[in-house]
């Protein structure tokens, strides 16, 4: 009896474990992906890192604030990679318009542009309770 019991308990630490693996191993390919070089020579988190430096003056204390309250749902583990794949857009956005500064409007727009459909329901939520119009976002939604 002791003997079947093990041997199942063996049989599905097995299946967890390559599950696990599988899942990591996932993770760790799409970063290996972002990393290889483009036809330009530079990967997406070579560009990313690249706007985040080129708009770091352009950014105000006060909107460095608001990109943390944007980002303060994303569970900690990740939020350091959200942060800065947001900022980064924003800083394209920010340098391909040549903007002096950065606005709340460019970094509601970056935002919009960076995440994922899922996470607009919180940004629109978020836009409310702070009485902001989001009329000028719909076509991005």
């Amino acid at each position: 009896m002791q003997n079947v019991w093990a041997q199942w308990f063996i049989f599905f630490w097995g299946i967890t474990l390559i599950g696990l693996f599988a899942i990591g191993g996932y993770f760790m390919f799409r970063k290996f992906l972002k990393k290889l070089p483009k036809e330009d020579g530079k990967s997406i988190m070579d560009w990313e890192e690249h706007y985040v430096n080129e708009s770091r003056h352009l950014w105000p204390d006060d909107l460095k604030d608001f990109l943390e309250e944007l980002v303060s749902p994303v569970p900690e583990l990740f939020r350091d990679v959200a942060r800065h794949k947001i900022a980064g857009k924003i800083g394209e956005l920010a340098l391909n318009e040549k903007v002096k500064k950065i606005d709340q409007d460019l970094v509601i727009r970056g935002y919009i542009l960076a995440t994922p459909k899922r996470d607009h329901k919180f940004l629109k939520k978020h836009l409310n309770e702070k009485q902001i119009d989001i009329t000028p976002f719909d076509h991005l939604f």
